[in-house]
């Protein structure tokens, strides 16, 4: 893939609907529009657009707070994975933590998400614990990861 092509830019409200639509398709608890408009106004929340010759292939937000970030979504359309555009945004999100002088990033993930698990340890994530019953869909555990900056 032409690497010329592919962008990261920060979302806008001219973006929800297409992410809605992501949202939908890869999660089994999507967020809503209106949650997204919600963080579009929160002072502590960037979010991301990642794009392939223009359309939207990805997203993703992180919090940036007292020193940390807690990143709250990340999501590549089916149709887009295994080009590493998964890896640009958590690279995305490294760099602008450490510009910002954010210490460490933490995430929670499904523990049957190997896909994502794979990615956040290429990407220097260790995990550190288990929050029991996360994922109120079916009460899978999630896996708390770390990276220091």
């Amino acid at each position: 893939m032409n690497e010329n092509k592919i962008k990261i830019i920060p979302l806008g409200i001219h973006h929800l609907d297409c992410i809605e639509e992501l949202e939908n398709r890869c999660f089994k608890i999507p967020w809503t529009k209106k949650m997204f408009e919600d963080e579009l106004k929160n002072p502590l929340a960037r979010y991301q657009v990642i794009t392939v010759e223009d359309k939207i292939a990805g997203y993703s937000g992180i919090w940036h707070i007292h020193g940390e970030g807690h990143i709250t979504n990340i999501a590549v359309d089916l149709s887009f994975r295994g080009l590493g555009l998964g890896k640009m945004l958590i690279d995305k999100m490294i760099g602008d933590g450490i510009n910002d002088g954010v210490d460490a990033l933490t995430l929670e993930v499904r523990k049957s998400n190997e896909s994502a698990l794979r990615l956040y340890k290429k990407c220097g994530f260790k995990g550190v614990g288990i929050r029991k019953g996360y994922y109120s869909d079916n009460g899978e555990d999630a896996v708390i990861m770390w990276r220091k900056l």
